[in-house]
């Protein structure tokens, strides 16, 4: 049995067709076994798609942008990153170089064992951020790959171990201007030297600590280049807002990344678990998270802004719950 559609004469005034459907075009049966063929052949490859995994609509496709200095698999960065791809995102990539002497290249190797797998990760490169040569030729290969881009993430820094372990007022000159150098200026640097490529509406962000706004103990100097940094996004974001770039800052609470260690990561976890209002630590992936959608087009009105991810322990103004854990006194 066959369905037969009406001529154009037979359609009227109201008709739940549309007018503008030329109807002299639609054949005047069409048999049902052709109709129903059609509509199995369309739900069994929507079916193999969802099932395969084929078939996947990101909350970021489309949107391209630079991580610069991934660490290794716990780095902040790459927590991101990977939230990023995993939705779709096409991103570039920087590394520290290795030494001259490292056959092995562990620092490229490290990194590139997150990347490789990873078919929207489209590149892989060295960069020194004291060199505004270096940082130049990244963002020139960037351009090459993606034209414009609509995101940087900038997670770089560094202090001499002897200046970071002692006491802030004993910091050394020389591992003074290493660590602001790296730490806070080289967000000033890869921000000036990005600014043709980066797309109306991109974001920029960076790693901070709330270090770098109240006095913990054990981060001592780079909890001044932090300070500093903080500053540099705030006018940052002033300076670039006439051309839509937003710049803004995640200020994760503690993780066991390569800084974190660095910075006696594992005194902070205690601490944090039992003064924060949450009562426990975050997670990687839980700074993934907001840090993808700081950068995305679903925060395009935020910028200047330092995003606490510490379970609300920079809210506090006493130990909190800590205090249940100290013996009463008589």
């Amino acid at each position: 049995m066959s369905k037969t559609y009406p001529s154009p004469d037979e359609v009227t005034r109201g008709s739940a067709l549309p007018r503008k459907v030329n109807l002299s075009r639609v054949p005047a049966r069409v048999p049902d076994c052709a109709l129903s063929v059609f509509i199995e052949a369309v739900t069994f490859f929507t079916l193999r798609h969802y099932s395969t995994g084929d078939f996947h609509m990101g909350r970021y496709d489309g949107m391209k942008g630079l991580v610069l200095g991934v660490a290794n698999d716990h780095s902040i960065a790459w927590a991101i990153a990977k939230e990023l791809l995993a939705e779709g995102a096409t991103i570039g990539f920087s590394h520290l170089p290795d030494r001259p002497d490292d056959a092995r290249q562990r620092n490229r190797r490290r990194v590139a064992l997150l990347t490789d797998d990873e078919p929207n990760a489209k590149f892989l490169v060295p960069m020194d951020v004291s060199s505004d040569e270096q940082i130049a030729a990244v963002m020139k290969k960037t351009q090459e790959e993606f034209g414009t881009i609509d995101f940087l993430i900038h997670s770089i820094a560094y202090a001499p171990m002897d200046d970071l372990k002692g006491e802030t007022t004993n910091c050394s000159r020389e591992g003074f201007r290493t660590a602001m150098e790296t730490s806070a200026y080289s967000l000033l640097a890869v921000g000036r030297l990005s600014r043709e490529i980066l797309a109306k509406d991109a974001s920029i962000l960076t790693l901070t600590y709330f270090g770098g706004e109240k006095v913990v103990p054990g981060y001592n100097i780079m909890g001044v280049c932090k300070a500093t940094l903080d500053a540099c996004v705030k006018y940052m974001a002033f300076d670039l807002g006439p051309q839509g770039v937003r710049v803004n800052a995640i200020s994760a609470g503690p993780l066991r990344t390569l800084a974190g260690r660095g910075a006696g990561v594992e005194d902070m976890l205690g601490l944090y678990q039992h003064m924060s209002p949450m009562g426990r630590n975050i997670t990687h992936e839980e700074v993934g998270k907001a840090g993808a959608w700081l950068v995305s087009r679903d925060s395009l009105g935020i910028t200047g802004e330092l995003l606490h991810v510490d379970a609300g322990y920079n809210i506090m103004g006493s130990p909190g719950r800590l205090l249940d854990l100290v013996p009463k006194q008589d």
